[in-house]
């Protein structure tokens, strides 16, 4: 594949996860009025068995995320709530098409390399981010063909999806 081809290629797959990004986190439908939002526990229970055992094992075993991800990816599996730490492999430019998103890629402790999409319209950027800075983070994994992607790094103004953050030098961003 030449370098155009392959510049094409690339840009189509960033097109897809944008578009992805911006469908994927609007509401489905609007909550009934006086309806309470449902709780976490309730997110909980409509994860398959097979999800449920995945994160009781990460539990077990791995404190930073890295088996949890690991294994999503192997099954390619998606929707998995993680958290964990990794070095900035690479910063991206922002994605600005939709809900704008800060991007990086980032390196987790087993070698593998997930793409971060944290969502700059509801949660604070991470100011000076770069290579080999160690990121916390609490989201939701989605896979891909090239390692995935963690995304829901804030909380959900909604309240119907599970909190998550990103922390850089002791500073939480959600």
């Amino acid at each position: 594949m030449n370098k155009k081809q392959n510049k094409w290629l690339w840009l189509l797959v960033l097109l897809g996860i944008a578009a992805y990004f911006h469908f994927a986190e609007q509401p489905k439908s609007k909550p009934e009025q006086g309806a309470a939002p449902p709780k976490t526990a309730v997110v909980e229970q409509a994860r398959t068995p097979r999800q449920n055992a995945a994160q009781a094992a990460a539990k077990r075993g791995a404190t930073d995320g890295a088996e949890l991800i690991a294994q999503a990816f192997a099954e390619q599996r998606s929707d998995v709530q993680v958290s964990g730490s990794g070095k900035v492999h690479r910063t991206l430019p922002d994605d600005t098409q939709g809900s704008r998103h800060q991007r990086f890629i980032m390196k987790l402790s087993n070698g593998q390399t997930v793409l971060v999409a944290h969502n700059i319209d509801l949660a604070p950027r991470i100011p000076r981010l770069q290579r080999g800075d160690t990121v916390g983070f609490s989201g939701e994994y989605e896979y891909n063909a090239q390692g995935g992607v963690i995304h829901w790094t804030h909380r959900d103004p909604a309240g119907r999806h599970a909190d998550g953050w990103l922390e850089h030098n002791g500073q939480r961003y959600q």
